[in-house]
């Protein structure tokens, strides 16, 4: 198993940092006009990734923020993975172009499956990260708006024999909830797939939840919210990174 990883959330609507509630739209709440800054504090902080995830792209099924992306890799170190709205190969080359370190694809990989794999062959399972956002056991799609037809099991049997390694699965009814993270879940999900590098999203509110998910064996936690609402520091973050 890699390095820990501590992958603090920045989602952005209008150019802003926001957090949604259980993916709703509907629901937000803006912590920063200025994305920018708040990635560098995380980096001040110590922290070494970045989870950057373009809200309007999902929506609007076309990558939309790419100026944010380009800024925070040209006045940041931070390794940086990007989601949302990459519905197409010129999408995807232009966020690998702007600098992202990896790309988290989720909607594709369940509309548009050749398509995902054809990725996976040019560009490699170390650059593509399977996004499973999932919703009472069934992938959600188009920035959870949409649920399919497919249980993540299935869906996490198919890409694995694929050759994919990276995953996110977001439990989305954890989301913005501040009501603790899917760690039965994602045990489960561990032992059915054991070599996969799982990365716990949603719901994630204590740093004792954090030492927890490390301990069993996940790869590493986005967490969003909880930094915003100050459940968790960055200073607290960065010191369990550097000790990774």
């Amino acid at each position: 198993m890699n390095t820990f990883k501590i992958i603090p959330a920045i989602d952005i609507i209008d150019g802003k940092c926001v957090r949604l509630t259980m993916g709703d739209y509907a629901q937000k709440k803006t912590y920063s006009e200025n994305p920018v800054e708040m990635a560098k504090s995380f980096e001040d902080a110590g922290l070494k990734y970045l989870h950057l995830v373009d809200l309007d792209g999902a929506k609007s099924n076309n990558v939309v923020n790419l100026p944010i992306l380009q800024k925070i890799v040209k006045e940041t170190n931070l390794i940086v993975d990007f989601g949302g709205g990459i519905k197409s190969t010129e999408a995807l080359e232009l966020v690998l172009e702007a600098g992202a370190n990896q790309v988290t694809v989720g909607s594709m990989a369940v509309k548009s499956p050749m398509l995902f794999f054809e990725w996976l062959d040019k560009y490699g399972s170390e650059r593509l990260i399977l996004g499973a956002d999932v919703r009472n056991g069934l992938i959600s799609i188009n920035g959870w708006q949409e649920d399919s037809s497919v249980t993540i099991y299935d869906f996490l049997e198919q890409y694995t024999q694929k050759g994919v390694r990276h995953v996110v699965c977001t439990d989305i009814a954890k989301d913005g909830m501040l009501a603790g993270a899917s760690i039965d879940l994602y045990m489960n999900l561990l032992k059915e797939f054991p070599r996969i590098d799982l990365i716990a999203s949603g719901g994630v509110t204590t740093f004792e939840e954090v030492l927890e998910l490390k301990a069993a064996g996940l790869a590493g936690a986005i967490i969003g919210k909880a930094i915003y609402e100050g459940n968790i520091t960055i200073e607290q973050l960065g010191k369990l990174q550097q000790s990774c």
